[in-house]
């Protein structure tokens, strides 16, 4: 535990200035008032962001979204994002949406994808991002769980989209691919090229009201003993997704705000696109290949204010060198927050040196849909903390009988449930949705944690064994589990995490592996299992290491113990695993 403290960033200018005060009179509901004017059987996020900001003389040609990329650079102002996301909701209603269609979108970050994020919540279509990185076998995995009505990608990635792969046409097969450049590469009934067909469509306002339970977008996140999940968001988060940003990332009328996250990533759906449009300020999208200098010049170029990043980026800057942001013109940035692991002191410290900036570390979780915990700009940060639960979020530190923990005690992380933001569903598993609830509506996380005495919380891990790629994808072990078993060779297995070097981005997996009868153990078949893997296989998951044992250790009910294998692989005591319970 560390007990040094840093002085708060902005004591008296931060949106969240007096957090005890805040705290003590905050509640949703009278938020929420803002956002429901007619009342929460009749919203639609779009009403309340993209169109109000396009009908204020303020705000209605303040650019809503800028892109980058090596050959592209463009922006759109308020009045254009709502008359081409008007475009594209009339297009995806000729082709058959309606409210509860899911478009999946697999493609690399490009400005159809916030075009089409605002074209579903118009019509009340479900947006589901997915990685353009993911594998053949993660594709018809996403395709079989979302039942797409169609899919939005590029002619290069379609040709990995399984069209005999169940999804949400009569027929059984993915109706509608809509590509966003051409030429089509004609595997599918219908493709349809949006530069050609959505500049076409009627720019009369399209807009469509319903309750504020209705979804508004899903994505999936891997469990550790389970397939991967589809997690459902609603409308009604808007509220949330207003104040955190207003709270945490601390924005200003005039910020410009650049999340470098892939919108496949909930960080890059939600504040990379919604939560600035709500705010009515600029937001940055940005595809291209990391390089610190890059990251440089796009924070001097766009004169970025606000700067949501994670750690390993953070990590990768350092890596580059002190002298280098020398050469930038960084004054523009004032804040710089980030998510996805935890911050170390190292790299607060260096930031504070050459950059100016003391970034501060948060968490949230797919599942929260918002930012619950955080370090904000008007409060002390103690380096290594997480930081205090937001206004309207309760949390505390659980025992294994759900019984809240004292300070300095280590247990799960767990939230009240109710606030804007949490999942209301996960698609076609509502007995899986329960799991995440106690009796008394306590919402557990699975993350491990302590808070002290003064409400700050410290991370310790998570306990479902989630395994986190380069690009902040995650993927549970029993996805790659679950391929080991496609080998012939392969009865049973299980994949832990191997230490890494600080700084590395790629996860060293080792596999445990009870072989079929009729296989002999042998480095061989190792090599052979291994080149099998690799082909299905993100490259930033690496299993290099293949171990072959009589049998996978598991509790009374057959619950695998990866827990044993990991304390094996450090020489620690493992305990008698067959009176193991659940």
């Amino acid at each position: 535990m560390i007990k040094a403290r840093i002085p708060a960033q902005y004591p008296d200018t931060a949106n969240l200035a007096d957090y005890e005060k805040t705290r003590s009179t905050f509640s949703w509901q009278s938020l929420e008032s803002r956002f429901f004017p007619d009342g929460p059987e009749r919203c639609n996020i779009i009403t309340r962001s993209i169109d109000l900001r396009a009908e204020s003389p303020e705000t209605r040609d303040r650019p809503a979204l800028i892109f980058h990329s090596a050959d592209r650079k463009q922006s759109w102002t308020y009045a254009q994002l709502k008359d081409i996301s008007c475009r594209w909701a009339t297009m995806l209603e000729r082709y058959g949406f309606g409210i509860g269609d899911r478009l999946m979108v697999y493609m690399p970050a490009a400005p159809e994808t916030w075009f089409a994020m605002a074209a579903c919540a118009r019509i009340g279509v479900v947006f589901c991002p997915v990685f353009s990185t993911s594998t053949i076998h993660e594709v018809e995995s996403r395709v079989a769980g979302i039942r797409p009505k169609g899919v939005l990608t590029t002619p290069d990635l379609a040709e990995k989209i399984p069209a005999s792969v169940p999804a949400g046409g009569d027929s059984g097969d993915v109706p509608v691919i809509f590509l966003q450049k051409g030429p089509a590469p004609g595997l599918f009934p219908e493709e349809v090229i949006t530069a050609e067909a959505a500049p076409r469509m009627p720019a009369d306002p399209v807009i469509r009201y319903f309750p504020k339970q209705t979804p508004l977008y899903m994505i999936f996140t891997s469990g550790s003993t389970r397939p991967p999940k589809g997690i459902v968001h609603c409308h009604g988060d808007m509220a949330g997704m207003y104040a955190t940003a207003e709270w945490v990332l601390d924005i200003k009328s005039d910020t410009i705000l650049w999340t470098d996250a892939d919108p496949a990533w909930v960080t890059g759906t939600v504040y990379g696109g919604f939560a600035p449009w709500l705010h009515g300020i600029t937001a940055l999208a940005v595809e291209d290949t990391f390089a610190a200098s890059k990251w440089y010049y796009i924070l001097e170029k766009y004169k970025i204010n606000v700067w949501y990043t994670t750690p390993r980026i953070l990590g990768q800057i350092i890596a580059a060198g002190e002298d280098l942001p020398r050469r930038y013109d960084l004054s523009a940035l004032a804040h710089i927050v980030t998510v996805g692991a935890p911050l170390v002191p190292d790299v607060i410290y260096w930031c504070r040196k050459h950059l100016g900036i003391v970034p501060h570390d948060i968490w949230w979780m797919t599942e929260t849909g918002i930012i619950c915990i955080a370090n904000i700009p008007g409060a002390d940060i103690k380096p290594g903390s997480m930081g205090r639960p937001l206004p309207g979020i309760e949390a505390a530190i659980l025992d294994e009988s759900g019984d809240p923990l004292p300070a300095m005690s280590i247990g799960e992380l767990a939230l009240k449930a109710g606030w804007p933001g949490m999942m209301t569903d996960i698609f076609n598993d509502p007995a899986r949705y329960e799991t995440y609830f106690t009796d008394d509506k306590w919402f557990m996380t699975g993350d491990i944690a302590l808070a002290d005495e003064e409400g700050y919380f410290y991370h310790h891990g998570r306990n479902d064994d989630l395994l986190k790629t380069g690009d902040n994808k995650l993927i549970g072990p029993f996805e790659i589990e679950q391929l080991l078993c496609m080998h012939p060779a392969v009865a049973e297995a299980a994949v832990i995490a191997k230490s890494q070097e600080p700084g590395e981005s790629v996860s060293y997996l080792k596999a445990f592996i009870t072989p079929n009868a009729g296989y002999i153990p042998s480095s061989r078949l190792s090599y052979e299992i291994q080149a099998f893997l690799k082909g299905n296989l993100t490259a930033e998951l690496i299993v290099g290491e293949v171990e072959f044992i009589e049998s996978l250790p598991r509790t009374i009910s057959g619950k695998l113990l990866r827990r044993v294998l990991r304390a094996k692989e450090l020489g620690l005591p493992s305990g008698e695993t067959k009176n193991m319970k659940d």
